[in-house]
This record gives C-alpha cells, structure tokens and sequence, in this order.
C-alpha cells in the first residue's frame, strides 16, 4: 500500500507511468508476491492520510510505504503537526504488523530556513524513534529538474516517475523479499 498524495496518485502521468505501478512491475519482474495498490489523494496533506487510514490498512496489507508531507510544506503547515500524523500512522500501521517505510519531503524555501529546517528533520527523526525504514527524500534526483518535472514544477514526468521508482525500490526491495520469506535470494 502507497499512502501518498498527488506525486503517488501519479497526478498529470497515465495511470501505468505513476511510481507505484512501476514499483508493481518491479515486484513482479523480483518474482515477489505483493499487489500494489496506490492510494494516492491528489492534495492529500498527513492529516487527510491519517483520516483515511484504518481504509488504507483493509485486506492484509503487509507493506506500508508512507509518502505524505509535500502538501503540508506546500501550505507552510506546522512541522509538530507533520510529524505528530506521521507518527500515528506508523504507530497504528505496526500495531498491525506492517511493516512501514518512510518517505520523505523536503520544504519549499519560501517559508524560511527554520521552517525547511524543522520540516527536514521531522522524516529522520521518526524513522530513527520507530525503527523504519527511510527514502530520505521521496523527488532526489527529480526536485528542480526542469527536463523531470511538469509544467507546474511540482509533479514529475514519466521520466522523472521512473526516478521517483528508483528511489522507493531501493529502500523496498529488501523489505519485501525478507516479508515474503526470500532474504538474501
């Protein structure tokens, strides 16, 4: 299950070019027994991802990947608040024995440095209190890349969704080979 906003629900891209289905394909091509599904809300903010949570957790999810925040600093939403949904999400997913992967957001600079401050630290600081795994930053190597990203800037190509992709496997492929009983296979 991808828990995420307009960057998971593939906003602008053909449903087939948006990272989660890439990430299916990847499982698949691993030969890995998972389903993938997107339950990206294009201008989901944490708090909308809390709200639908206990949804997003039906039907024997074993992997959550959490991708929330971008819409949070985008509306110079409170770090505190961020990080307090964040937490609940992971803390309510665990409770069920799911593991949790955290993907993180960046601020933009408009809010000032203190608040891009405390928003960058709110991902590493709970991956670190709830033993989570982290994507450090969800757009590395996409953000500020004209030639990756839409019009708008904001939402990545299907160029830049391939990225995007990249960055999340990294971080999943482990977790869902040792989850389906194929560590170090």
């Amino acid at each position: 299950m991808v828990l995420g906003d307009s960057l998971t629900a593939g906003l602008g891209l053909s449903p087939a070019d948006a990272y989660p289905t890439l990430l299916q394909k990847r499982l698949d091509a691993a030969k890995l027994s998972y389903e993938v599904v997107n339950a990206g809300v294009s201008g989901d903010t944490s708090a909308g991802g809390l709200s639908r949570l206990d949804w997003a957790l039906q039907d024997g999810v074993r992997i959550l990947i959490v991708a929330l925040g971008g819409n949070d600093g985008l509306r110079g939403l409170a770090p505190d608040q961020l990080r307090q949904n964040l937490a609940q999400i992971i803390e309510r997913a665990q409770a069920k024995g799911i593991a949790v992967i955290l993907a993180g957001m960046e601020a933009p600079p408009n809010f000032g440095r203190d608040y891009v401050v405390s928003f960058h630290k709110v991902y590493p600081a709970l991956a670190q209190q709830y033993h989570v795994s982290l994507v450090p930053f969800l757009l590395q190597g996409v953000a500020g890349i004209d030639s990756l990203n839409q019009p708008d800037g904001i939402h990545p190509t299907a160029a830049g969704a391939r990225i995007v992709a990249d960055n999340v496997w990294s971080v999943l492929r482990p977790i869902a080979e040792e989850r389906d009983g194929r560590a170090g296979s």
